[in-house]
């Protein structure tokens, strides 16, 4: 375990932003943090990087590395007149490193910039500030990397290139990563657990795919047939083109699969849970 996070409380004035939250974090493992706006994500975040106190609770931080954690919380704070690696030179002398041309090509190259581009950062992209600020939260080698809302701006091509490139810093580098997002479907994708905090209480966790099937109140289905089959006769299902929304009230999907499989004149070609956010976020009982 590289972080652990144990009843952690944050108020402000009369709010209460954080109520005994409580989290960990592995090396070489992915996890996920989801909630509605004002849930409470970025200040926890800030108190995991030092940037905010805690009125209480524990936070341990199992490593012997000079930097410990990296992060970016929101959008990365680069000079908007330098270059990406006038940027990564800068912030590299503010955190105590004097890197070399070669090294700071290594770290651009590591999240798929190219060392060769000269002009303004404010030029790129933000799928290409989002990679910048990543290298700059690599730099000292953290042993964990936290990013706050690190899609948001991305158009798909963008959010699968840094899905790719945040899988391999887990994998090859053993970092762990916490990540927020307010997009289920990248959490799933890339997530080995979840963690789903409301009015600043952590109300699931658990593997990320079982949370998000948990709150499955309804079924994508895709394959032939599916029209005119005997066993959605009597379901509750919305016809779409190329599809049908299959609603259910108890998690019996399993039957149903079984049942379409062995309809004669059925083919399901795929079955995409719709995970619903109002049972996302409610607290399980206990």
């Amino acid at each position: 375990m590289i972080l652990d996070a144990r009843d952690v409380c944050k108020t402000y004035g009369s709010l209460e932003v954080l109520k005994g939250v409580s989290l960990s974090l592995n090396r070489s493992e992915i996890c996920g943090l989801i909630g509605p706006n004002g849930a409470g994500k970025s200040t926890l975040f800030r108190i995991l990087l030092g940037l905010v106190s805690r009125d209480s609770g524990t936070l341990e931080i199992h490593s012997e590395a000079s930097k410990p954690l990296g992060g970016i919380i929101e959008k990365p704070a680069l000079y908007g007149y330098l270059s990406a690696f006038e940027n990564l030179r800068v912030f590299s002398r503010i955190q105590g490193l004097e890197l070399n041309r070669a090294d700071i090509e290594s770290q651009l190259l590591q999240v798929g910039l190219s060392p060769l581009r000269k002009d303004p950062v404010r030029h790129f992209s933000m799928g290409m500030k989002q990679r910048l600020g990543l290298a700059i939260a690599l730099l000292n080698e953290p042993e964990c990397v936290i990013l706050d809302e690190p899609f948001s701006g991305l158009d798909p091509m963008g959010i699968r290139t840094l899905q790719d490139e945040i899988r391999e810093l887990a994998k090859s580098r053993g970092i762990g990563i916490l990540i927020s997002s307010h997009n289920l479907v990248e959490l799933g994708d890339l997530c080995d657990r979840l963690y789903v905090i409301n009015q600043g209480e952590i109300v699931r966790e658990g593997p990320a795919r079982e949370i998000l099937q948990q709150a499955a109140r309804s079924y994508l289905l895709y394959g032939t047939g599916l029209e005119s089959s005997t066993t959605l006769a009597k379901a509750d299902i919305e016809q779409r083109t190329g599809s049908i929304v299959l609603h259910l009230e108890e998690d019996s999907i399993h039957i149903i699969i079984q049942r379409l499989s062995a309809e004669p004149g059925v083919i399901l070609t795929a079955c995409v849970p719709q995970t619903n956010l109002t049972a996302l976020f409610e607290k399980t009982p206990e």
